[in-house]
């Protein structure tokens, strides 16, 4: 480990030397991952991307991309774009990516099962807003606003985010 990967602890996340308070899934931490169990998978993963809502904030880097009205991400097992980005219109099961709360205004992509999803493993393992402190996610990290964004300012694509068993670093 390195000051620059993100670290998840006890008491957050580890990076360049701070520890941002964040959430973990509703299922806590899992090492069999699966679609729905609100887990937040153990491993190692890397950032894979990054996007924003235009309406609602500039750009946070150069690599952002921005969320539109269409912008989805599939959840459906059994569709072959599956934890992939995808647009309306889409049939499958999916997560629309502009929502009206602010969960969603800033999203950092992690890879995991990704590019190459295996079926029911889990997708859309994000770094996102959370609603308040300590609110679970459905498996994702979520920090608050002001952290997330300090992230988004100082991240790069491939770092890697490390999350320990039990959150032990």
């Amino acid at each position: 480990m390195t000051p620059a990967d993100l670290v998840l602890t006890p008491r957050g996340v580890r990076f360049l030397g701070r520890v941002l308070p964040c959430s973990i899934g509703k299922g806590g931490l899992s090492r069999t991952k699966r679609e729905g169990d609100g887990a937040t998978p153990v491993g190692i993963h890397r950032i894979a991307g990054m996007f924003y809502r235009p309406d609602r904030l500039a750009r946070p880097a150069p690599w952002a991309e921005p969320i539109g009205p269409g912008d989805l991400w599939s959840d459906d097992a059994g569709h072959s774009a599956y934890n992939r980005h995808v647009r309306a219109p889409y049939a499958f099961s999916h997560e629309k990516l502009r929502r009206a709360d602010p969960l969603y205004d800033l999203i950092l992509v992690t890879d995991w099962n990704w590019p190459d999803a295996v079926p029911g493993k889990g997708s859309a393992i994000f770094l996102h807003q959370w609603r308040r402190p300590g609110f679970p996610t459905e498996g994702c990290i979520a920090f608050s606003r002001a952290g997330l964004h300090w992230l988004a300012a100082r991240l790069q694509p491939g770092t890697r985010l490390i999350v320990p068993p039990l959150g032990r670093a």
